[in-house]
């Protein structure tokens, strides 16, 4: 008997620790708040003004404005999904002050 109620314990113990998949600071969900990124799903963490909350948003789609890519990790305008490219005009100030907008192109198609 009490080797079963180890194991029904052991069981429980297992099947608690199996994380849940969404997760609480990484792999959060679009709407969700937050500070980087990285911890996004969809890998955009945006804000629409300097003093507004981060939240995850949907990357930029084809003929939509983007952003380049940026080592603060948060976002005015999404990158691009993947298989686009953010065709974009960098600037030295742009660079430093998070905007440097373009729009998404396929990059499979010739630049004209």
């Amino acid at each position: 008997m009490e080797k079963v109620l180890v194991l029904l314990l052991l069981a429980f113990a297992v099947a608690y620790a199996v994380p849940d998949p969404r997760g609480i600071i990484i792999n959060l969900e679009e709407g969700e708040l937050c500070l980087n990124s990285a911890q996004c799903r969809s890998k955009c963490c945006h804000r629409d003004t300097g003093l507004s909350l981060a939240r995850c948003a949907p990357k930029a789609r084809e003929s939509s404005e983007c952003s380049a890519f940026t080592l603060y990790g948060v976002y005015y305008k999404c990158p691009c999904e993947r298989g686009l490219t953010c065709e974009v005009d960098k600037t030295i100030v742009g660079s430093i002050t998070n905007t440097n907008f373009g729009v998404c192109l396929d990059a499979g198609r010739s630049r004209k």
